[in-house]
């Protein structure tokens, strides 16, 4: 009987696994019919532009037109390659190239600057993290893609690009008139010991020899009797993943989560093991020589995206660090370049980025453990300043302009800078807190 009620379990058991593969291959089928109705639409709207539009038409360039509409349509990142804007890139600019010096990206529909890059033309001019960017010269960036928006801001060294730019603090457009320059990126920009033994390290983005140089600049600061450590990623868009990874593994144990990366699960896969998109991966830190021990604050603001808010965000799920500044862009989506036949490509969201306790960082960005405001410049404040000034005033202001303009050795000066200074404040408290316990 017991033999008899086995075999019953596992006849059915056999049709329920037979019920399911009919399910599937219905579902699938249906899809397909689906997919074939639409294409047919599509090409049959094809067919009649051809015939009936009042100019005549190449084949190509209504599908390239519809291709780009279609990834558009998908999310900002998300673009069409034509052959032309492929190659370029392709093009590999070895941190040099002629343009203005900003990160951008589309946030909400509009052209949206991540951040200036620090001493660029962009940066001297004002630009600003979150400016939004509504014409470049006489030409409006509505639906404008990136990849466009990119050509006619990068170009001959020399040239000039008129910016309109919309900026939500000062609720009106501002004008900026930017002449390009060769672009030259310093990966660790300031480094030194600014007082009781804080070091400060600026990380202006990620790229091939960042971890390098900050192995080198953290060695010098050891000989110098560091003690604390203040990392600066604020205005650095990202860069290289692999580079923030090695950069977070420095301050963690190895073989820590950094962060994961999960696509769409393929839910028409026939087995479980299958369903696993290849875009799942998980980054693990692998330094051997690590600080473990050293007291350290991260500043991060608007500006900071990509791999600067991996960086921050897993360092702050371990409580390895304290994050001071402003919320981050948020900028956690992984873009994938599909080459196709014709030397086009797509470029396309495969997958976001998560911190190691899940939280996810496209549209999100990082909150600081502590709040802290930018110290607004000196022209900000002088715009309340009556507008009669005695001759002394004026002619100090031409001598401290001159001042201004001659090169010098160091322009640095951190106690200008309020929330560096907050940093500073917070080691200082995490030392003498070391010293009583």
């Amino acid at each position: 009987m017991r033999r008899k009620n086995i075999f019953f379990v596992s006849l059915f058991i056999v049709f329920v696994f037979i019920g399911a593969r009919l399910g599937f291959s219905e579902n699938k089928k249906k899809n397909n019919d689906e997919l074939y109705k639409q294409v047919e639409i599509f090409s049959d709207t094809l067919a009649i532009i051809q015939k009936e539009y009042v100019f005549d038409t190449k084949t190509k360039d209504l599908i390239y037109g519809a291709l780009k509409g279609m990834l558009a349509s998908l999310d900002a990142h998300s673009q069409f390659l034509d052959p032309e804007t492929y190659e370029e890139l392709k093009v590999d600019t070895q941190g040099k190239f002629g343009g203005l010096g900003i990160e951008i990206t589309i946030k909400d529909g509009l052209l949206t600057v991540i951040t200036p890059i620090e001493d660029t033309p962009a940066w001297k001019a004002g630009v600003k993290a979150n400016d939004r960017i509504v014409k470049i010269n006489d030409t409006l960036t509505r639906e404008m893609p990136l990849t466009d928006a990119v050509k006619k801001m990068r170009g001959e060294p020399g040239g000039i690009v008129n910016l309109t730019i919309l900026r939500d603090t000062e609720k009106k457009l501002l004008d900026f008139k930017i002449t390009r320059e060769i672009i030259k990126i310093t990966d660790i920009k300031y480094a030194r010991i600014l007082e009781e033994g804080i070091g400060y390290i600026r990380i202006s983005e990620f790229r091939e020899n960042t971890f390098l140089e900050l192995n080198n600049a953290l060695g010098i600061l050891s000989k110098q009797g560091m003690k604390a450590l203040i990392l600066d990623l604020r205005n650095n868009p990202g860069g290289l993943l692999d580079a923030a990874v090695k950069v977070t593994g420095k301050f963690l144990r190895p073989n820590k989560l950094i962060a994961y990366t999960k696509g769409r699960p393929r839910k028409d896969a026939a087995h479980p093991r299958e369903r696993q998109n290849d875009q799942d991966l998980e980054f693990f830190s692998e330094a051997k020589n690590t600080n473990l021990e050293l007291p350290l604050v991260i500043l991060i603001n608007e500006g900071s995206a990509s791999g600067s808010e991996i960086v921050a965000g897993a360092l702050q799920d371990y409580k390895r660090a304290i994050i001071i500044g402003k919320k981050s862009f948020g900028k956690g989506s992984v873009q994938t370049v599909i080459p196709l036949e014709d030397g086009s490509a797509l470029r396309l969201t495969t997958s976001h980025y998560f911190t190691p306790s899940g939280k996810i960082i496209q549209g999100k960005g990082v909150t600081p453990d502590i709040l802290a405001e930018e110290k607004k410049k000196d022209l900000d404040s002088k715009i309340d300043e009556p507008e009669s000034k005695k001759p002394d005033e004026i002619f100090d202001e031409i001598q401290n302009d001159r001042e201004k303009n001659k090169p010098a050795k160091d322009a640095f000066n951190y106690k200008t800078d309020m929330q560096l200074m907050r940093a500073v404040d917070a080691l200082k408290v995490i030392q003498i807190y070391k010293q009583v316990k």
